[in-house]
């Protein structure tokens, strides 16, 4: 540049431009990527790059704001006395700070370097803020397609601890947790962990309880989220495996006012702590979830009230059709057998006789059998004998015929009722041992009449194991009083 008279004219500012193309790459390199990370990571170099630091490094104001416990650094040069530091701001929030020491020229930094850093801080927070963004929404769609999963998982033909943990296990993987847990309230008043799923074994994770009046029981039996940034020294916490964890979330599963139990989250010490969108996220997965397992617990009844439903019409149908058929058959031959005379014929009509009574006692027996609960355990004596021989029957092959006669239920007492059972197992395991059995038939006699004249109860337990061989079977016989 030179004045009127054509002298030279030297600036006394240096030119700024020619530091413009680097400041622009830099700013448009910190906004390339929506991971966080790694905008973060592109921060750091970006700024070291652009003012020749040795050094660079980027501190969190508040690191479980975005679940980073780490300064971010590009180099592992020690900082040396000369630094600089710029803060950064996202909307009206304190980020962190932007951290520089150590130019590779071994000149200062300079109020050029300054202004140029407080450009890029700014870049950075509006890059942050984007970051921050994509993050939640990312997230969010990963925990709403896991409830959806758990949803559609939990309305299947599941068990009921299938479904819980099928819970632990999605949320576990979503909050990339150390352990997914599953506690439910003990009659004491406490909690007891039902289901766990770990990486690892869970070990002796499950039937730990926290024990009544546990502090932290308060707001989980109240339906509250517990947020715990550190499982081993929270007073909170009260079980002897918080020692093996850090960060956790405990969250009420809890529809409609009922708390089917509690879902926590613990991940391992050290780890980084929960972030508040993740609480967020999952405390409306808990709500979800919980939903899921209401609705899976009512189809399943509804599913099982239609079984009922139906084997109950089934034995209507049996005993209003099939079993007054066969009486009223049994009826006529009867009949028949008192005219017919020739001895042939009677006792041919004798033995069908026998068949339809032997019949209408099966009949009687599988009706029986379709009115009880399939899942519950029998209460009833009849049911009991029937349990034994359905019991023998996964072991034979072949289910055991089975006949009562009289009022087994009123006539037998529960000690009677206890021996009896007994002998009946034993005779079928017996049974079940000999070879060529392929017939077995138990009876239960409760009008007998015992050798000394008494009233009793008669267990018979036949099997035609070696008939085919020219033998009769073998009977076993066991008596006692009513």
């Amino acid at each position: 540049m030179t004045d009127q008279a054509g002298h030279d004219i030297v600036a006394d500012v240096a030119d700024p431009l020619p530091r413009l193309p680097p400041l622009l790459e830099a700013v448009l390199s910190v906004g390339t990527d929506l991971e966080l990370r790694t905008t973060l990571q592109h921060i750091v170099d970006a700024a070291a790059e652009l003012t020749g630091a040795r050094y660079a490094a980027l501190g969190t104001a508040d690191p479980g704001q975005d679940g980073l416990i780490e300064i971010r650094t590009l180099s592992t040069a020690p900082p040396a006395a000369d630094s600089l530091t710029v803060p950064i701001r996202v909307q009206d929030e304190d980020f962190g700070t932007l951290h520089l020491a150590g130019k590779e020229s071994g000149a200062a930094f300079t109020p050029e370097d300054e202004q140029l850093l407080h450009v890029l801080a700014a870049q950075a927070g509006i890059a942050i803020g984007n970051a921050r963004l994509y993050e939640a929404a990312r997230q969010r769609e990963r925990w709403i397609e896991g409830a959806a999963a758990v949803t559609t998982a939990l309305l299947s033909d599941e068990s009921a601890a299938d479904a819980l943990t099928t819970v632990a296990e999605r949320a576990r993987i979503l909050a990339d947790a150390s352990a997914g847990v599953i506690l439910q309230p003990t009659e004491e008043g406490g909690m007891e962990i039902v289901t766990a799923s770990t990486y690892e074994d869970p070990g002796d994770i499950v039937g730990t309880t926290i024990a009544p009046g546990s502090p932290v029981l308060t707001q989980l039996l109240g339906g509250e989220p517990v947020f715990v940034d550190d499982s081993a020294t929270d007073p909170r916490m009260t079980t002897h495996v918080r020692h093996r964890f850090g960060p956790s979330m405990m969250l009420p599963l809890q529809a409609g006012g009922r708390l089917i139990g509690t879902l926590a989250l613990p991940r391992r010490r050290g780890d980084r702590p929960y972030t508040q969108v993740e609480r967020l996220l999952a405390v409306q997965f808990a709500s979800q979830a919980a939903l899921a397992l209401v609705l899976a617990d009512a189809q399943h009844s509804r599913e099982l009230l239609a079984v009922f439903e139906d084997r109950d019409r089934i034995a209507r149908d049996l005993h209003d059709l099939v079993v007054q058929r066969l009486f009223a058959t049994g009826m006529m031959l009867e009949s028949t057998q008192r005219r017919c005379r020739t001895a042939d014929v009677e006792e041919t009509l004798g033995r069908a006789v026998d068949e339809l009574q032997s019949t209408i006692q099966e009949v009687r027996t599988t009706i029986f059998a379709l009115q009880q609960p399939p899942a519950d355990a029998p209460t009833t004596f009849r049911g009991k004998v029937l349990r034994e021989t359905a019991g023998a029957a996964a072991v034979l092959g072949f289910a055991p015929s089975t006949q009562f006669t009289g009022t087994v239920e009123s006539r037998i007492p529960d000690p009677t009722a206890a021996h009896l059972l007994t002998a009946l197992r034993r005779a079928l395991a017996t049974a079940s041992r000999r070879p060529g059995v392929s017939r077995i038939e138990v009876t239960v006699d409760a009008t007998a009449t015992l050798p000394d004249g008494r009233e009793g109860v008669r267990l018979t337990v036949y099997d035609d194991g070696g008939a085919d061989d020219g033998g009769t079977g073998t009977t076993v016989t066991w008596q006692a009083p009513l």
